[in-house]
């Protein structure tokens, strides 16, 4: 079992900054790819980021250039740095990661005003 808690949502205007967290319950070192999805209301769920364990990344392309994935093994954290923010980035974000079956977060809400 692997539990995920996502933290640093919030409402912020377009062209503002957020960083969100997501501690994971297990040592990074055994996941081999953590990923930040988001879902707008009324869309299906899309990949923003993802970063392995050797620190590779993958950016969904409405992202690339704005946001960027990070993994602290020591403190078994990912982070999502977003900046220049759009109000198309508006939507509940969520981690996931992919260890045996996948387990994802709760997700932490994501607004961002024009």
């Amino acid at each position: 079992q692997v539990q995920l808690v996502e933290s640093g949502g919030g409402l912020v205007q377009a062209g503002g900054s957020l960083r969100l967290s997501c501690v994971v319950s297990r040592s990074l070192f055994s996941i081999n790819v953590m990923y930040w999805y988001r879902q707008a209301p009324g869309k299906e769920r899309e990949l923003v980021a993802a970063c392995t364990t050797g620190g590779m990344t993958n950016y969904g392309d409405s992202v690339k250039g704005r946001f960027t994935i990070s993994r602290d093994n020591a403190r078994n954290t990912v982070y999502l740095q977003m900046n220049s923010l759009k109000p198309e980035d508006t939507g509940v974000y969520y981690c996931y990661a992919d260890f045996a079956r996948g387990y994802w977060g709760q997700g932490t809400q994501v607004t961002v005003s024009s």
